[in-house]
């Protein structure tokens, strides 16, 4: 069946005025000022999209979609995603990633709900590995993981000044890094190394070093928890100004905010006011990681669930509350995520590319519909489509 939205403001995420969008299926076939089909009506649904926005589909590229945690034993291990979790949020496509459990949470079970996922109507891909080096794969090595397995785009996350990692060297690091840039070379993958930085005063300084004294790009890193600490939060700025990607973490808790935690609102407009391009910046959720409290003596003291309603909640404050043009805030889970892990046919509203869509109420700019691969998972708030165990 053929949809058609009529009269929606595109912002794609470049605001494109208002336009009538074309679906064929599950990708966007026309976008014109207006479209007229001379065919019979009951091949075609009609979707009112006047005085509404339409962006395309966000990103959600660090989700731990088998649960995380277990920081205080085995009941603290959180569940898994379900697939209104992330419909409801307006997330259309995932990437999954393990963390600190590389033993009990295995990489042939993070692959199975990524398919689970998919068949379910969305679309999700994972990385190779969890904090621990050396790097826990499916395959024997990174690459033949990456060329061969369809699912694999990267290599992450890999934990760094953080107790909890397994304290890689630099000379490991580059050779993670090396072996996630050939692999990804040869099989058209984004092969980025996805690096989960920590509280340690280290701050970046071993990727930092790989890229000073290695051939390795500084592009082949995608850190996260840029906003951990404001010492942090400035590490990054330095790094993302020397051409480096950086990402927010949305999941969060008063807590950690009190404790030093830069908001992901505030910090996005800082970021631009230091003169960090927009291209170089992304939002993730963290979405079913665990959020442990340590002391100073690394000990357990508190734990709370991430969330992917987050993704665009941050999102939406920046626009809302910093006065971030939609057109720029977006990028941050479209666009710019989309062009770092090399998914072509997402991140854009654009012909030829996958229908996932999302509509937005402009005045408070709340998910209101959205589309998957073509398909209407939500309408009016509501998730109409569900997955195989929801009620």
């Amino acid at each position: 069946m053929l949809k058609l939205i009529k009269n929606v403001q595109v912002y794609a995420p470049e605001n494109l005025g208002r336009k009538d969008v074309l679906l064929i299926g599950d990708k966007i076939g026309a976008i014109e000022d207006e479209i007229t089909l001379q065919t019979n009506l009951q091949n075609i649904e009609l979707i009112d999209g006047k005085g509404q926005f339409l962006v395309p589909g966000f990103i959600d590229a660090h989700v731990h979609i088998t649960g995380g945690g277990g920081e205080g034993s085995y009941h603290t291990r959180t569940p898994e995603l379900m697939l209104t979790d992330a419909t409801t949020s307006g997330i259309t496509t995932l990437v999954g990633v393990l963390g600190t459990d590389g033993t009990t949470r295995t990489m042939a079970s993070l692959i199975a709900k990524a398919r689970a996922l998919e068949e379910e109507g969305i679309s999700c891909y994972v990385h190779t590995g969890s904090y621990q080096v050396p790097v826990k794969t499916l395959t024997d090595t990174i690459e033949n993981d990456l060329i061969l397995i369809d699912k694999i785009i990267g290599v992450g996350e890999i934990a760094i000044a953080d107790h909890r990692s397994s304290q890689p060297t630099m000379e490991e690091m580059a050779k993670i890094a090396a072996s996630a840039r050939v692999g990804g070379m040869l099989s058209g993958k984004g092969g980025i190394v996805n690096i989960h930085v920590g509280d340690s005063s280290a701050l970046l300084s071993l990727i930092e070093k790989v890229v000073e004294e290695t051939d390795i790009p500084i592009t082949q890193f995608y850190p996260t928890h840029i906003n951990r600490n404001q010492a942090l939060f400035e590490a990054g700025i330095h790094f993302a100004k020397n051409g480096g990607y950086v990402d927010f973490t949305t999941s969060t808790v008063q807590r950690f905010l009190d404790q030093g935690e830069v908001r992901c609102s505030t910090g996005l407009k800082k970021m631009l006011e230091a003169g960090v391009p927009i291209q170089n910046i992304t939002f993730t959720s963290d979405g079913q990681a665990s959020l442990p409290e340590f002391n100073g003596h690394g000990e357990l003291v508190g734990l709370q669930v991430g969330k992917v309603r987050t993704l665009f909640q941050a999102v939406r404050e920046a626009i809302l509350e910093e006065g971030i043009p939609l057109d720029i805030a977006i990028k941050v889970i479209t666009e710019n995520p989309a062009r770092i892990l090399k998914l072509a046919q997402k991140g854009t509203v654009s012909t030829g590319k996958d229908a996932d869509l999302v509509m937005l109420d402009p005045q408070n700019l709340t998910i209101q519909t959205v589309f998957a691969k073509g398909k209407m998972m939500v309408q009016q708030e509501m998730a109409i489509v569900k997955g195989t165990f929801e009620e």
